[in-house]
């Protein structure tokens, strides 16, 4: 499945790490588009992993993790505003 995930990290006392950890944990399942912003396919196994790594790290009362879901990137559509930097092209 296709996910899209963005993150709001609190930065407080703590949220430096927290947000190090968090940044750290997506760049291991999906590709990094902008500040904090991820996307990529996914397995099912996958995307519970990704979601129990990040559930340990967030603290949930200050920070926030939203995953939109997909069948497909077939079935988004993306258009870019400003900067065209696709980080997520596959071609060489």
């Amino acid at each position: 499945m296709y996910i899209i995930l963005v993150y709001d990290i609190k930065l407080d006392k703590e949220g430096q790490k927290v947000l190090r950890k968090t940044f750290n944990i997506c760049k291991r399942y999906l590709s990094h588009i902008q500040n904090s912003v991820f996307e990529g396919e996914l397995s099912k196994s996958q995307l519970m992993s990704l979601k129990w790594e990040i559930g340990e790290i967030i603290r949930e009362d200050k920070d926030s993790v939203i995953l939109f879901e997909s069948r497909s990137d077939r079935w988004l559509d993306k258009e870019m505003l400003g900067i065209k930097e696709d980080k997520t092209s596959n071609f060489l």
